[in-house]
C-alpha cells in the first residue's frame, strides 16, 4: 500500500538535511511541496529529480483529491518550507484524509524550530506550551497571551518581523517584563540569539529582519501555590469524613490553584 511520507527539511542550512529524508525525497512518485521554489532549491543541491507539486495554505483544499488520487499510484512525500509539516505549517488536513482512508503515514523527523530555539535560549525546557504564530491583530494577540499568564512552563511562538515589536510590546503588557531568549534566523547566515528581557528585546531590535522564535520565561516558580500542611490537613479531613477523591481534590485545587495532579498525590499518601 502506497505511503504518506512527512519528511521534516531544514529550518535554514541546508546540510541539516537528514540522509533518510534525502532517500526518501529520491524515492516517492510525487513530492507535495508548501512552496515548490524553496524546496527545488533544495532538491537541486541533492540532485533530486522527483516531481514537485504545490500544496500550501491558499490550495490545501483543492488540491487534497489530487494528492489522494496520486497516493493510489505510489508514496507521496509532503515538505513545508522548513522543518516539520503540520507544525504551523500546511499539513494538517492531508494527514487526517489518509488516516482516515487507512493510508500509512510515515514521519521523518528533522529539524524544527521550536526545538532549536528551546534548546538554545537558556531558559527551562523540561516543560514548555507551544503557541504557535500569534494573531496579527493585538486584541486576539492579548487574549492569546491572557490564557498562559499563569503557565509555568516555558512558553514559545513564532513572529515574522513586520509583527515582532507590536507582540513584544504586547507580551510586556500581558505577561510582564520576563526574560526572553529572541531567536532570529536560526541555522542561517545571520544567526543571532538575543537574551535578556522582553523590554530589552524591544530596545535591542529596531528594525527587525528575519524570521523570529521567541522563547519565553513562564511564571515565577515563587509565585506558584505550595502544598502545605494546613492544605494535607484540609485534605485528611474530607478523607475521614468520607468525601470523593475526585470531589476532594477539585474543590482544593479550585480554592488553592494547586494541579489536580499534585494533590492526587497528596490524596494516595493518605490511604
Amino acid at each position: 500500500m502506497p505511503l504518506l511520507y512527512i519528511v521534516a527539511t531544514p529550518i535554514g542550512n541546508l546540510e541539516d538535511i537528514s540522509l533518510r529524508a534525502l532517500r526518501t525525497l529520491r524515492e516517492v512518485k510525487l513530492i507535495a511541496a508548501e512552496d515548490t521554489r524553496k524546496t527545488r532549491r533544495l532538491l537541486v543541491t541533492y540532485d533530486i529529480k522527483t516531481p514537485v507539486t504545490s500544496y500550501h495554505e491558499h490550495n490545501k483544499w483543492t488540491k487534497l483529491d489530487y494528492i489522494l488520487a496520486c497516493l493510489e499510484g505510489g508514496d507521496v512525500a509532503l515538505v513545508s518550507n522548513a522543518g516539520m509539516p503540520g507544525i504551523s505549517d500546511p499539513g494538517y488536513e492531508l494527514i487526517v484524509a489518509c488516516a482516515q482512508r487507512g493510508i500509512t503515514v510515515v514521519p521523518i523527523p528533522g529539524p524544527s524550530t521550536v526545538i532549536t530555539a528551546l534548546a538554545v535560549s537558556g531558559l527551562p525546557a523540561e516543560r514548555f506550551i507551544y503557541l504557535g504564530f500569534l494573531s496579527h491583530k493585538s486584541s486576539g494577540r492579548r487574549r492569546v497571551l491572557e490564557s498562559v499568564v499563569d503557565e509555568y512552563g516555558t512558553i514559545v511562538v513564532l513572529e515574522p518581523p513586520h509583527r515582532l515589536l507590536a507582540s513584544l510590546n504586547d507580551i510586556l503588557l500581558i505577561l510582564g517584563d520576563r526574560k526572553v531568549a529572541v531567536c532570529r534566523e536560526l541555522t542561517k547566515v545571520y544567526e543571532e540569539v538575543f537574551r535578556g528581557t522582553i523590554s530589552q528585546a524591544i530596545e535591542h531590535f529596531t528594525e527587525p529582519r528575519g524570521e523570529f522564535t521567541l522563547v519565553i520565561e513562564g511564571k515565577g516558580e515563587e509565585d506558584k501555590p505550595q502544598l502545605t500542611g494546613d492544605i494535607e490537613e484540609r485534605l485528611h479531613r474530607m478523607h475521614l469524613s468520607g468525601v470523593a477523591a475526585k470531589e476532594a481534590i477539585a474543590s482544593v485545587a479550585g480554592e488553592t490553584g494547586l494541579s489536580k495532579k499534585e494533590l492526587y498525590r497528596a490524596w494516595l499518601k493518605l490511604l
